[in-house]
């Protein structure tokens, strides 16, 4: 068995991986970047070596600097958790050109289904159905457009080295085809230095439906059976969940069986996923469901498996990785029960899913954190819930750490698992709603409101779910006037509690004190341990001082003191667009002077690797802008100005 390791990643997935290697006597060693020098993992390894500046190219994409800490550190094995260098199939050769072993699949299974069209072909051949498209070299803009005319509109285009939901366009008809082209062609080369697209039909009701696999040394492969992905937002994924609504036994058996003849086929070895693209309009067909591309690495959604599988996905990875057989054989792994996932993010769903970053001054779960047995999978812990669902907790921050511009605003993941899949919904909104994140924005609200919509909870699923239902969920969440009126009152008269007896969980710190007010018919009780009660729930009030005290309400929070109330899901009042984060403008739509109109496409800012578009808050005329193509702007740099029209 390894007894020494290097997690060459950062964030909630090095913090996963070190909590299982350390329960299995493994000692840990961790790498950060200037921005993560403080960061959790970097707090929980037994170790820690700090590889280079905060971009990622010059830290955590550094394959030489990572291997050298390895050395130097004396570890045995390099696991790479996801994204970065994952699935670079030139780093894990270094890594055992290095002597160290790899945690994952040969270089060559890597190289194998690493190019989406390579991988496409290669399953072709090994009998697994694969969508319709364009997989050809000619990369010549007039060429893919003529293509993609041979194939019917609507076609996706996707980046051949793409993931994670980067380098990927949806074409609605030929008039828009070279601009996505384009646009999809500048990301992938910023995220993957390689620009070469194919062109494959979208399937009109899509379930993006994935089967994890795993193989050992010894020619064993097994199933771990099946998740559901299919609710995406610009192609990455928000809500997955285990097993897939309606899929019957037959069609898990068939599906998963052709999983494994693609794992079988490049001699796979560790945990990997075979992603599928399944017709939903007739319910889940064996023969409506293609190959879509495979991931040779471990998943974001993993614990969804873990949950029905009772399966430790790591420690399995850490095992083979020594040379052991698979600890299962397939007959042996079975289903328990339903686990859903949601990924909870610093953006503001009412802005158009903008990061927000910055300072976490608060991060909390008000409930009582129960350690067991599970503890090195469950991650932080289990909480009860009234559904008797068991809550998960995956994150790699803490309350005082840094959102940074540098990487992926992702806070955490809320995993809940339950016998039934209604009882896991449950589970999973009270964690989204009773969450309490501050200052910064989050998709709280969105994801618990996402769950508990009726087409959902029947299991009508498919990849355009949230684009259908984006203005029922991206709602800013108000503050009831009475509830301004109640604390502004309380806090404003001599003696006012600030300190009660009850207590909240917070992520890796210690319990924090509780103020609790009501506003019950019976008027302000003036205990300590009384809540703001409304829409018959209650809602602790977290106070920090005697002057100000912060509330969450459905996933949004709202800090008050006695001169006035911030928000953090708000309007925009002046019209001023601000740029979220550093990043480099792409495009310019509109010019000074213009009229425009509500969700009018403003510009286009490239932050984070991802294009992110800014829209016009309301009806109006562009009073000032302040940018051009090409510029890089900093954080909170005003864009543009809108002035409301004056109707």
């Amino acid at each position: 068995m390894i007894k020494s390791l290097l997690i060459a990643n950062r964030g909630e997935i090095a913090c996963r991986i070190i909590r299982t290697a350390q329960f299995m006597g493994i000692r840990t060693s961790a790498v950060y970047s200037d921005a993560d020098a403080n960061a959790l993992h970097v707090r929980q390894a037994d170790e820690a070596v700090h590889i280079g500046p905060s971009p990622a190219a010059e830290s955590y994409l550094r394959g030489d600097r990572i291997i050298e800490a390895a050395i130097a550190t004396g570890a045995e094995a390099i696991h790479p958790g996801y994204g970065f260098l994952s699935e670079n199939a030139g780093f894990a050769q270094a890594v055992i050109d290095a002597g160290l072993v790899w945690v994952g699949p040969s270089p060559a299974s890597i190289s194998a289904m690493g190019l989406k069209d390579a991988a496409k072909k290669l399953m072709a051949q090994a009998g697994v159905l694969v969508t319709p498209g364009y997989m050809g070299e000619n990369q010549d803009p007039a060429v893919l457009e003529v293509e993609a005319g041979k194939i019917g509109y609507p076609v996706l285009i996707k980046a051949v080295a793409g993931g994670g939901g980067k380098g990927m366009r949806l074409v609605e008809n030929g008039e828009d085809f070279a601009d996505a082209l384009a646009s999809c062609k500048r990301e992938a080369a910023s995220s993957f230095g390689n620009d070469h697209v194919l062109i494959e039909k979208y399937i009109l009701s899509p379930r993006h439906i994935e089967v994890q696999v795993f193989g050992d040394t010894h020619g064993n492969v097994v199933h771990l059976f099946e998740r559901d992905c299919s609710l995406q937002r610009r192609h990455q994924k928000v809500i997955e969940e285990a097993p897939a609504p309606g899929m019957d036994a037959a069609t898990r058996e068939d599906l998963c069986c052709a999983a494994i003849r693609a794992a079988k086929a490049v001699d796979y070895v560790g945990a990997g996923t075979i992603e599928f693209i399944a017709d939903g309009s007739e319910g889940l067909r064996a023969d409506r469901i293609w190959f879509m591309e495979m991931n040779t690495r471990l998943q974001v959604e993993h614990p969804v498996t873990e949950e029905i599988t009772g399966v430790d996905l790591v420690e399995w990875q850490l095992r083979v990785a020594s040379g052991e057989p698979l600890p299962l054989r397939q007959d042996e792994i079975t289903m328990n029960g339903h686990a859903i996932e949601a990924r909870l993010y610093a953006e503001d769903p009412a802005k158009g899913f903008l990061p927000s970053i910055g300072r976490l001054e608060r991060f909390s779960i008000p409930e009582t954190v129960r350690p067991t047995r599970w503890q090195h999978i469950l991650g932080t812990g289990i909480m009860e819930s009234a559904s008797d669902a068991r809550l998960r907790v995956e994150t790699g921050v803490s309350e005082g750490d840094e959102i940074s511009p540098w990487y992926d605003p992702m806070i955490a993941k809320f995993i809940s698992h339950a016998e039934t899949r209604q009882d896991a919904i449950v589970g999973l909104t009270r964690m989204c709603w009773d969450t309490v994140i501050w200052p910064m924005k989050t998709n709280a609200s969105f994801l618990g409101t996402l769950v508990v919509m009726p087409d959902f909870r029947r299991g009508r699923l498919d990849t355009g779910f949230i684009e259908r239902h984006i203005a029922e969920t991206t709602y800013d969440v108000e503050a009831a006037p009475w509830l301004l009126d109640l604390v502004a009152e309380r806090l404003t008269k001599p003696g006012s509690p600030n300190v009660g007896a009850a207590h909240g969980f917070r992520l890796n710190t210690s319990p924090c004190s509780t103020v609790l007010m009501t506003d019950r018919a019976t008027g302000y009780s003036g205990k300590t341990d009384s809540v703001i009660g409304f829409d018959q729930r209650e809602y602790p009030l977290i106070s920090n001082d005697r002057d100000a005290v912060l509330v969450t309400m459905h996933g949004a929070s709202w800090r008050f003191t006695a001169a006035r109330t911030e928000g953090s899901h708000h309007h925009v009042s002046d019209g001023s667009i601000l740029s979220p984060m550093p990043g480099k403008v792409i495009s310019v739509e509109i010019a000074e002077g213009q009229a425009v109109t509500k969700g009018q496409k403003l510009l286009t800012l490239e932050a984070m690797k991802m294009e992110h578009t800014l829209t016009a808050p309301f009806d109006g005329m562009v009073a000032e802008l302040t940018v051009a193509a090409g510029d890089q702007v900093q954080v909170e740099a005003l864009l543009v100005r809108i002035e409301p029209s004056g109707d």
